[in-house]
């Protein structure tokens, strides 16, 4: 696919490649510019991973005022990617994603997940013909990406921990569901209550148009192939992230470990993130300790949705520099 826009052509590419779950395949977006030859240049190449509820296409490709951050990227000359997790976006659903959420239990796990970003870093690689890529995680997705990066240090270049989480004992999180079965449910009031999370009426419509707010969180749930078998329409999503979060929670025990990460880390967060806070953030950078180079940013007046906010290009210009040094 081809995309025009007011700088150069954007090639679109997508691909399916096998999950870890026997019988599943997760999706993988390519954005590039059409008029660069295909890179093979491992500080260019940049793969996204998104967080507990909305998939990567909703988030880093979600087009406001003519691009999103991913084609913000690629016209910078990145060969940009992005993986939508297995129950998420355009991905595969696993089969208990379509009976009763009370039937099965939580599925799609951090380590799910971070296998089968590790299959999207191999893929990558193999298509570029790169040793290393730079690895971009949003909130769940940091577990998820420091993971990986732990796991795989000789293939990432860069990491980038956009609302670096972590989880202390006694934690708790907004996202339980009185009944953990397989998956949870979100509509399109709960997306915008949660987007608001501890902010005035004014607060939230200063830093984000009310109408930039009813579209993406209409666009998200609806992003669901059966959003609109219930009224209101709603999205799915797993519920192996929460699963975790009880347990470390409980247990006290990281999610993952900071130590193992070798490559230059930058942690960037908004000022009024109340998910991934700036507290949690700082946590997270105390424990670089083995990482040529650390940067901890705090970008103000940006909530944990900050990727869609009137501020969101100060967090893209902090990442494309640190990308680029």
């Amino acid at each position: 696919m081809t995309i025009a826009n007011e700088s150069s052509t954007t090639i679109e590419s997508a691909y399916r490649i096998d999950s870890s779950e026997p019988g599943c395949q997760v999706y993988l977006r390519n954005k590039r510019r059409g008029d660069l030859p295909e890179t093979h240049d491992a500080a260019r190449t940049v793969l996204f991973v998104h967080g507990a509820t909305y998939a990567s296409t909703l988030t880093f490709d979600y087009e406001i005022e003519g691009a999103s951050w991913m084609d913000q990227l690629a016209q910078q000359g990145f060969d940009t990617w992005c993986i939508d997790l297995l129950g998420y976006g355009c991905s595969d659903r696993p089969k208990a994603m379509n009976e009763p959420a009370e039937d099965h239990p939580p599925i799609c796990d951090t380590r799910m997940a971070a296998d089968d970003v590790n299959r999207a870093i191999a893929f990558i690689q193999h298509q570029r013909n790169i040793p290393q890529l730079n690895l971009i995680g949003y909130s769940w997705g940091t577990a998820i990406a420091g993971t990986c990066a732990g796991e795989r240090p000789e293939s990432i270049r860069k990491l980038v921990l956009y609302g670096a989480l972590w989880v202390t004992a006694g934690a708790t999180s907004g996202l339980v569901p009185a009944t953990l079965g397989s998956y949870r449910t979100v509509d399109v009031q709960a997306a915008s209550t949660r987007w608001a999370q501890g902010l005035s009426q004014a607060e939230i419509d200063n830093i984000v148009p009310p109408s930039r707010v009813e579209h993406w969180c209409t666009t998200a749930i609806n992003s669901d192939p059966r959003a609109e078998e219930t009224e209101p329409p709603t999205l799915r999503a797993p519920t192996g992230v929460i699963k975790d979060f009880m347990h470390y929670s409980a247990s006290a025990e990281p999610w993952y470990a900071p130590q193992k990460i070798l490559a230059p880390t930058l942690i960037v967060v908004g000022e009024w993130d109340r998910e991934t806070t700036p507290e949690q953030c700082q946590t997270v950078f105390s424990q670089l300790d083995n990482v040529p180079l650390k940067r901890l940013t705090i970008i103000g007046e940006g909530t944990h949705s900050l990727l869609l906010e009137n501020h969101r290009h100060e967090l893209h210009v902090v990442v494309s520099d640190f990308l680029k040094e």
